[in-house]
């Protein structure tokens, strides 16, 4: 259907969450799509379009701390120095590391890399794009010669067959596949390759169900097919490839026959033979991958064997036809542009390419550039662990949460001298590990550049001020470095002089190469402060034609020269390669892991809008119907996942044959400022790609049990309590949800609780009214203080049977409490207040029992539910939710 676009109106900025990479118009009191902008060209996911309700002072970092306390910044930028100088002469260079974020501006990564590998001297300098990208990152190194992605988003339009690989696009890049949505035509063909049937097979023509671990086989038998069906491109693989036959011999052994494809990737071998047919009959194909292809033992060569495909048949930088890997993060791109990663320099230039390490250094005048690649992200937290990192700086991203075997993690964080956190948030998992804590600017506050996933650079704005004493981290860092006696080479007044230096060492970097080098940005160095404030979004490389005006690439490698030696792309062999954590009696589920539809990362933002919580409440785990009989597990029961680690995931059961028999899929977001034991990391193990160095996050392994409990409840308090003392300790499961007029927190405990004496407690003083209702386990209380809704707790042996809380929440928003709403409070809903069901349109909040009534009262369409309802008009990510809803009625009823 289509989304409603909405005209531009405030400051032109770009979203800060997934690599989509979209324009908005932002202000203090609402966001919109940039029509202007050419990723989203007006439309907003329900993420992007809540970004305004994030704007808020909650949980803030205002001044800077050292060991718990607020200091002045001359005192924090002297204790930084002096830490950092301390370890650089005591143990060396090598005993400093950065980890940044896919979250940082340019700008902000590109002083950090110079400052670390540069001034510093240690090579340790890697980024959370390592968790999600770098696998990709590795395959167009092996496949191109440089870390290029050939296609651009216009491709998933034009494209007669797209195959998304690995990819919930609906819920991990929605704008991306609403864009898909809308181009939709006949005789358009879309193939999802997933494990899971996630919203985003809603699209699909044909659903690949795979076993997961098995995508090698997969390609690698497209690879044979093609051969066997005399379906390469022969020319183009004699004049523009090399080691064609080395791969396609290494790709008949592995899968020698659709049969034997179909038999290890557990799927039919007529769907195979109908997907290999269809990328054979069509020259525009799109394969575009993301996580479920990166994050794993084998992830390089999992990407390699799709781009081999592309390659072997032609289909590189052509309309509608290339291989595109889907950024995870909104700068994941711009960091790997500057070298953010620990085994490159900076500007694409390498540790092991032929003078360019002297070459980075008389540019940058230094002497002390490491001389070999430092240690990738996981190796690195376990150097901070075995004591070898003595100063560890973590910049925008909260590593206690996000790397594997995060139990170790804490542990390094623990045990480290020195940890400094540069952050925008105060409270997270990883800021409890601070010696030294550095107020960051947050979104709406900053001020540089983002690279999207289509090598498109655009302008984040700032429209917000800055706190007194919160800083950008640029110049965080310029400060530092001045600090440490830098100051000649850190003489940056804005992010415009950053980025000017940053584009002129791509020129250097891709003169030096003899033209080889595809990132080249100098054509912005003499950007001029206004010109820069008014950069339009332009995809790399960038040109200047004849008349002065600025151009963009929307495609790379159209003419079949790619960035190696010899300009020939080079075909990988791939072996089938198994995952490393193979499942058990001990341990007999294989455990996926991923994002929810209105969720980022670990929360520290989008749970800051509370409606962006309501969609999914709690940590959940998704099993197929027939491993929860065998476990006698019903939906929303409690489960605990154990794994290997030391610490187990609790979530409720969604019972789905969405999910394969034998493994489970759970949410990467909650924290432990969030849940009492939602960390999906926890059940990974720290296993990597030995290539990318990427941990394979998407396959752990686990024991699931239901979890006993005697009650469960819900809390809610009025905003500015915290938990109450205690709470924790009373409870096996607790998770905490804002909500818009409270806080919420879910609980459950296995022990019997006298809740007439333990409720003063939970509620911080006596309530006023209470019921106790011991033959069915239920109790219910609320404490009113002058007239006012400060807290209830409502008590029940299933949480099936606890009301809706929106009518509650509510209440706490009155400043008195009418006669209506004091009688209905135990019971928690008005007699006239209809009950929404669970959440399904986070921008209207909609919920299934009024989308299935409209249903059942004639409204047989999205469109026309739409028109009622609203739902599925503003963002269009609740559609694919909406259709199944539709489909599941149509057939009940027939």
């Amino acid at each position: 259907m289509d989304i409603e676009v909405k005209p531009t109106v405030g400051t032109q900025t770009t979203c800060p969450y997934c690599g989509v990479g979209c324009g908005v118009a932002a202000t203090l009191s609402g966001v919109t799509g940039d029509e202007s902008h050419p990723a989203n060209q007006g439309r907003l996911c329900v993420k992007g379009s809540a970004l305004h309700e994030t704007l808020v002072p909650n949980g803030r970092l205002l001044k800077p701390r050292i060991a718990g306390e607020d200091r002045s910044w001359p005192e924090a930028l002297a204790k930084v120095s002096s830490v950092i100088r301390d370890a650089v002469t005591q143990f060396g260079p090598g005993s400093v590391a950065f980890y940044l974020s896919g979250q940082l501006l340019t700008e902000d990564y590109f002083v950090a890399n110079k400052l670390a590998k540069g001034f510093i001297g240690t090579p340790h300098v890697d980024t959370n794009s390592r968790l999600c990208m770098s696998s990709a990152v590795a395959a167009h190194k092996r496949a191109f010669g440089e870390d290029c992605v050939p296609g651009c988003y216009e491709d998933l339009e034009l494209a007669d067959l797209l195959v998304l690989a690995g990819s919930n696009a609906a819920w991990a890049h929605p704008v991306l596949y609403q864009r898909m949505q809308a181009s939709q035509r006949a005789g358009r063909r879309v193939v999802v390759v997933d494990p899971r049937r996630t919203a985003t097979a809603e699209l699909a023509d044909l659903h690949l169900k795979l076993k997961p671990g098995t995508d090698t086989v997969l390609f690698n038998g497209l690879m044979v097919w093609l051969a066997q069906h005399n379906a390469t491109d022969k020319t183009y693989i004699a004049e523009h490839c090399t080691g064609f036959a080395e791969t396609l011999a290494c790709a008949q052994e592995v899968a020698p026959s659709t049969t034997s494809v179909a038999a290890q990737c557990d799927l039919d071998e007529a769907d195979v033979e109908r997907f290999y047919r269809w990328f054979a009959d069509t020259p525009r194909t799109v394969t575009a991958f993301s996580q479920g292809v990166n994050q794993a033992v084998n992830g390089t060569d999992k990407c390699n064997a799709i781009i081999n495909c592309h390659l072997a048949t032609g289909r590189v930088g052509q309309p509608g036809a290339s291989p595109f890997s889907l950024t995870g993060q909104p700068n994941a791109m711009g960091g790997r542009e500057v070298g953010g990663l620990a085994n490159t320099l900076a500007a694409h230039m390498e540790y092991d390419t032929p003078g360019a390490r002297e070459r980075l250094a008389r540019f940058w005048g230094t002497d002390r550039l490491p001389e070999a690649p430092g240690l990738k992200a996981v190796d690195l937290f376990e150097a901070v662990h075995r004591g070898d990192i003595r100063v560890l700086w973590i910049m925008g991203t909260n590593p206690a949460v996000s790397l594997p075997d995060s139990a170790r993690v804490r542990e390094a964080l623990a045990g480290c001298p020195t940890v400094i956190v540069s952050d925008c948030m105060a409270s997270t998992d990883t800021t409890r590990f601070a010696d030294i804590l550095l107020p960051a600017a947050g979104w709406g506050e900053k001020d540089g550049t983002v690279t999207n996933s289509e090598r498109c650079i655009s302008r984040q704005r700032s429209f917000l001020p800055l706190p007194a004493e919160v800083w950008p981290d640029w110049r965080i860092l310029t400060s530092v470095a001045c600090e440490l006696g830098y100051a000649e080479a850190f003489q940056y007044q804005s992010p415009a002089d950053i980025f000017r230096e940053h584009a002129a060492l791509s020129g250097l970097a891709c003169r030096a190469s003899d033209g080889h080098q595809v990132f080249d940005i100098s054509a912005l160095s003499q950007l001029t402060e206004a010109q820069y404030n008014q950069l339009k979004p332009i995809q790399w490389p960038v040109a200047v034609d004849e008349t002065g005006v600025l151009t963009g690439t929307p495609r790379l490698f159209s003419e079949g020269r790619f960035a190696t030696d010899g300009g020939r792309a080079r075909l990988v062999p791939i072996s089938a390669g198994l995952p490393r954590q193979i499942a058990t009696s001990r341990y007999p589920f294989v455990v996926n892991t991923g994002r929810i539809r209105d969720q980022w990362h670990t929360m520290t933002r989008t749970a800051l809008a509370s409606r962006l919580l309501t969609h999914r409440q709690e940590p959940f785990v998704e099993i197929h119907p027939s491993d929860a009989l065998g476990l006698d597990v019903c939906e929303g029961a409690l489960c605990q996942l154990a794994g290997p680690g030391p610490e187990p995931f609790t979530g409720r059961a969604r019972l789905t044959t969405d999910q394969r028999p034998g493994e489970v899929f759970i949410p990467i977001h909650w924290s432990g400022c969030f849940a009492s034991q939602g960390v999906a990391t926890n059940l990974i193990s720290a296993v990597t790609d030995p290539v990318s160095g990427q941990p394979e996050s998407k396959h752990g392994v686990a024991s699931l049990r239901r979890l006993a409990r005697g009650w469960q409840a819900r809390l809610m308090l009025r905003p500015g309590n915290d938990k109450q003392p205690g709470l924790t300790e009373r409870c096996d499961y607790w998770c905490r949800q804002p909500l818009a007029h409270s806080d919420s927190w879910w609980l459950a405990g296995s022990q019997t609780m006298n809740w007439g004496t333990e409720v003063a407690g939970l509620l911080a003083g006596e309530p006023q009214l209470v019921m106790a209702d011991s033959a069915q386990g239920r109790f219910r209380a609320a404490r009113v203080v002058d007239g006012r809704l400060v807290a209830v707790l409502l008590v029940d042996s299933d949480v099936g049977l606890l009301p809706d809380l929106a009518w509650l929440d509510e209440c706490f928003a009155a400043d008195r409490l009418s006669p209506d709403q004091r009688q209905c409070l135990l019971a928690g809903r008005s007699v006239d207040t209809e009950e929404i069901g669970a959440l399904v349109c986070s921008c209207f909040q909609v919920g299934d029992r009024q989308i299935v009534n409209a249903i059942r009262g004639g409204q047989k369409t999205v469109e026309a539910l739409g028109k009622i309802l609203k739902c599925g008009t503003n963002c269009g990510s609740c559609v694919p939710e909406i259709r199944e809803l539709l489909q599941d009625e149509i057939l009940e009823t027939g």
